[in-house]
């Protein structure tokens, strides 16, 4: 068994460039009949994907682990990258994928978000249910604040730390 563990972190997209969010494997919509400040706390990440801190921290945990590189090294870096466009989850499919052809199997899973927006406590149920099945194991969501300190207690961006544990099947 191999211990690995990830981290990423991006800016928010500017408000009203209408980028969808999508945190921990879910998209969160802006709710019907929100004003423009409600509607501002529900825009995007920034990223060549759909910016997806936890499920992007939990594949450089996966990789870590197995000592198969990191999100770049499989996914490339940039808006003609293979990873360019895709959701985070499907990143993930693909991650344990590779992982399996290399002779890995994840075996145990958490991702700690860190920033002010979105409030996962709300999904953290739902969250962990996609990222267990994407992954094949569980995975245990946990959120925090850094108390207004720092770009995510700012509210410029959103991060997370994931740690996996992955076990050599051949």
């Amino acid at each position: 068994m191999m211990i690995g563990q990830g981290f990423d972190a991006h800016r928010f997209a500017p408000a009203g460039t209408g980028r969808p969010l999508w945190v921990a494997g879910l998209h969160w919509p802006v709710p019907e009949n929100a004003d423009s400040t409600v509607a501002a706390q529900y825009e995007g990440i920034e990223g060549d994907s759909d910016g997806d801190v936890a499920a992007h921290a939990l594949i450089d945990a996966l990789l870590s682990a197995a000592g198969l590189g990191d999100i770049g090294s499989l996914f490339g870096v940039g808006a003609d990258a293979h990873g360019a466009g895709m959701h985070g989850v499907d990143m993930l499919r693909e991650t344990v994928g590779y992982l399996a052809r290399h002779g890995y199997a994840p075996t145990s899973a958490s991702v700690a978000i860190v920033g002010n927006r979105p409030k996962i406590g709300m999904r953290r149920t739902e969250a962990e249910a996609v990222l267990s099945e994407a992954i094949g194991c569980r995975v245990s969501v946990t959120a925090t604040t850094t108390d207004h300190m720092g770009f995510t207690g700012r509210g410029e961006g959103i991060a997370a730390i994931a740690n996996t544990l992955v076990t050599y099947t051949d």
